[in-house]
């Protein structure tokens, strides 16, 4: 059962969690005891399933098709969560960079050739 309410996510009980997972409840069992997935929880101790979870249950589904078993998968879910936060980071960081110059770029300054024993033109009072 979905429940879709404003400003709320829409979540599913197990039974259709795992309908649209393409899995038997007990594989989704499985998978949570072996922290693939954590699916939020009623106060009464349900699970209740969102898009991302069912998302994450077609990748492991996709993964063990694959041929590799439940630690293997949990290994590549980790690394590409993982991924996807450093590609966060580096967007992120982009962002805060665009309005300022680039380590290396070429930056015009005012610059003066000072001869030895001179005094700098910068303290001339004629010239400004």
């Amino acid at each position: 059962m979905a429940t879709n309410r404003p400003n709320q996510e829409t979540v599913y009980v197990i039974s259709v969690a795992a309908e649209l997972a393409g899995m038997h409840p007990q594989t989704l069992r499985i998978y949570e005891r072996r922290g693939l997935v954590n699916p939020g929880r009623t106060t009464g101790g349900n699970r209740r399933y969102n898009d991302a979870d069912i998302a994450r249950l077609r990748r492991i589904a996709q993964l063990a098709a694959e041929g590799l078993n439940l630690e293997g998968i949990r290994m590549v879910m980790q690394l590409e969560d993982e991924v996807a936060e450093l590609r966060r980071q580096v967007a992120e960081l982009r962002d805060r960079m665009s309005g300022e110059p680039a380590r290396g770029e070429i930056v015009p300054l005012r610059q003066a050739v000072v001869v030895f024993g001179q005094r700098p033109s910068i303290f001339d009072p004629e010239r400004y």
